[in-house]
């Protein structure tokens, strides 16, 4: 069961930062940038990535690779987390194989990646045959946030979570929108990312302005939101740099967004293809399936049984 809630864990904190509530970057493969020939102006700058919101809107899916990095300071382990797959923004689905050392921690009884299935507001994830023994026999946990937010009786926490789901669509459109009102937004020059001529670039996002673009957080009444914001700060954030890579056909092909803490940086380096590729969610029989809230039930039960027993 510990193993269970562990990765229970890890894989709500990866479902929220991937949808919008932290984003970040990854250094690597930023070297080769040439200059543009001819310099773009902000306007023309703002142009070009209006262009590249407007194509991602349109394209509604694509096939995503993205790696996170966080340091342990931060919680659940820190590490790697790899996810890959597909992904759709119109209505939002998901189907994603999640790896890395971020969840597994060296536990031997964790599975080498799960895989994530994400439809109608509802997270499921194939846990392996070990936690299955924990779970009636059933290898897959339903999570639906919103619920679990709900049963704790934290109005605010029900509202930012479920607000995370419905932002879901924090999408590459969605990343893009809010680099557009970065204040020092601004052209690199062209590149190759994986062998594709793409256009570079940057800018950079206050706390504050991060946190008044981020849609999850407006359900937030002011008292939550500057309470987060007070916390945000005290970890010594400051702010966020976005890097955009992106296409001749004006799509995305690579987004980085790097934030530092006083922890150390949390990084997220995503990168996309095949847009408009179909995304064909087959969520598991209902019968095979085990729910997240009867577990925390149980949990809770067996807590309070100690509790009243002395143990």
């Amino acid at each position: 069961m510990i193993a269970v809630r562990r990765t229970v864990g890890a894989a709500a904190v990866t479902a929220l930062l991937c949808t919008g509530a932290v984003a970040c970057g990854n250094d690597s493969g930023k070297s080769g940038d040439k200059a543009s020939e001819v310099s773009q102006s902000h306007a023309e700058v703002t142009q070009a990535l209006t262009a590249a919101y407007k194509k991602t809107v349109d394209a509604k899916s694509a096939k995503v690779e993205m790696v996170m990095k966080t340091p342990a300071a931060l919680g659940a382990g820190g590490g790697t987390m790899k996810m890959s797959g597909t992904m759709g923004w119109d209505p939002t689905v998901m189907d994603m194989t999640m790896s890395g050392s971020a969840f597994t921690a060296g536990d031997a009884d964790m599975p080498k990646s799960i895989r994530m299935v994400w439809q109608d507001n509802v997270m499921y994830m194939d846990m392996g045959a070990k936690a299955a023994a924990d779970m009636d026999g059933k290898r897959w946990m339903k999570m639906d946030l919103g619920a679990v937010a709900d049963s704790a009786g934290d109005e605010a926490l029900s509202r930012q979570m479920t607000g995370s789901l419905e932002s879901a669509n924090q999408d590459p459109a969605q990343q893009i929108a809010v680099l557009l009102d970065s204040p020092n937004l601004k052209h690199l020059g062209s590149a190759q990312i994986d062998g594709v001529k793409t256009q570079h670039y940057k800018g950079k996002l206050t706390v504050d302005e991060m946190m008044a673009k981020n849609d999850s957080l407006k359900l937030l009444d002011k008292a939550d939101r500057d309470e987060l914001l007070k916390n945000v700060k005290k970890a010594g954030i400051k702010d966020y740099d976005t890097e955009l890579w992106v296409n001749e056909d004006d799509l995305p092909v690579r987004l980085d967004v790097t934030m530092d803490s006083a922890q150390g940086a949390v990084e997220i380096s995503e990168k996309f293809s095949d847009y408009g590729a179909a995304v064909k969610v087959q969520t598991p029989p209902a019968n095979q399936t085990y729910d997240l809230m009867k577990m925390l039930k149980e949990l809770g039960a067996a807590a309070s049984g100690s509790a009243d027993t002395g143990v």
